[in-house]
């Protein structure tokens, strides 16, 4: 096998961005889509010239679909995900896995039960910056990873939340900043410090009259290697501003990514305006590369179509992990990492205390802590 015939379940704004990936890929045969709503689905899939199917079932049975990317809202990847495992098809799912630690382990586990692979898109983990970071801390420049921060501090306004009948509401999108804007940092953070042993935080609607979910939320961590962590996301500001992960080292030494400038992109909706860049760099004797990476990313940046360069990196190792066999880069238990740790946020604003990791589904009626 050298091709892998796939699909799409979810026509919203942001599967354009696939479609286009799956259409540019050598290692994709994109033949067809799956919409709740049929008529959408047709018209999505004539945009891209495949054909649309009536049932996830059929995109397997009739469409020969071999692995599928799901873009439906949040709350209903678990039953989207399952249906597609039980049809033997490979699940990529876009961030977060889910909006619970329950449907994560349902996702988690239908995908063993029917061997095929499945992954989480985390396509800032692509971006060179990020990866020179996480090469960074594993040749060991930093020492031991000590101190983690996020701070994220965008905005969305009331057309934003309009755009679609999902966002903003619990039972819609499954949570706020948290859940849909922040999961790429937090999963960067996750992915750079490690483990985590325990959580303090606290979450908000601050200036979101019109909606239900979170618009800030701000944690401390203690991390497993002995570290510190501390997270501060927000749409609350007006212009948007930056999204920022640094990470310092027991040496004393630094470094950052800016993954997002001037304003958080949002799929379907804006482009990406800045490049993302290291916006920090100490590591003895390579301090002045900062100014030469910041060059080289910029133009880079601008000869790509950077809305659809990076998920097209991690499609494409997700199929290559089908052809030969072996695990994606970013699988379905390093997607629940995200999931974990927002999960413990809203529990610790719950309960006034801090969290301990690891983190299992709760038996409540109140969402994990949403409902207050």
């Amino acid at each position: 096998m050298d091709r892998v015939k796939t699909g799409i379940i979810g026509c919203g704004k942001g599967a354009h961005l696939h479609a286009q990936a799956l259409k540019n890929l050598p290692t994709s045969l994109f033949t067809a889509v799956y919409s709740r709503t049929f008529d959408k689905a047709k018209t999505f899939a004539e945009q891209y010239g495949v054909k649309a199917y009536a049932s996830i079932e059929e995109l397997a049975s009739k469409g020969g679909v071999e692995a599928v990317i799901i873009c439906t809202p949040h709350p209903v990847h678990a039953e989207t995900a399952v249906q597609a495992a039980r049809a033997g098809m490979h699940i990529l799912v876009e961030k977060p896995l889910a909006s619970s630690l329950a449907d994560c382990d349902t996702i988690i586990a239908a995908a063993r039960a029917n061997g095929v692979k499945l992954g989480t898109i985390c396509q800032r983990r692509f971006y060179p910056p990020s990866l020179r970071i996480k090469q960074a801390i594993d040749a060991g420049k930093l020492g031991k990873p000590v101190l983690g921060v996020i701070n994220m501090l965008g905005w969305r306004d009331e057309a934003y939340y309009r755009s679609d009948p999902w966002r903003g509401s619990w039972a819609g999108e499954g949570g706020g900043v948290l859940v849909n804007q922040a999961a790429h940092q937090i999963d960067l953070l996750q992915w750079y410090m490690g483990p985590v042993d325990e959580l303090f935080g606290y979450w908000a609607n601050l200036n979101h009259p019109y909606i239900e979910v979170e618009d800030t939320a701000v944690a401390v961590l203690r991390f497993k290697n002995g570290g510190f962590g501390n997270i501060l996301v927000s749409n609350s500001q007006n212009p948007a501003l930056y999204g920022k992960v640094h990470i310092h080292g027991e040496n004393g030494a630094s470094v950052g990514v800016q993954t997002d400038g001037g304003a958080m992109f949002i799929a379907g909706m804006s482009r990406i305006t800045e490049p993302p860049i290291n916006d920090l760099w100490t590591i003895k004797g390579e301090e002045a590369l900062r100014d030469q990476w910041v060059r080289e990313d910029t133009e880079f940046f601008q000869r790509i179509n950077p809305m659809v360069y990076f998920h097209e990196r991690q499609i494409e190792d997700f199929l290559g992990a089908i052809i030969h066999d072996r695990q994606p880069l970013i699988d379905g238990e390093e997607g629940r990492k995200t999931v974990e740790i927002f999960t413990a946020i809203y529990r610790s604003n719950r309960d006034r205390r801090p969290v301990k990791f690891p983190l299992l589904p709760e038996d409540k009626p109140d969402f994990d802590g949403r409902l207050l």
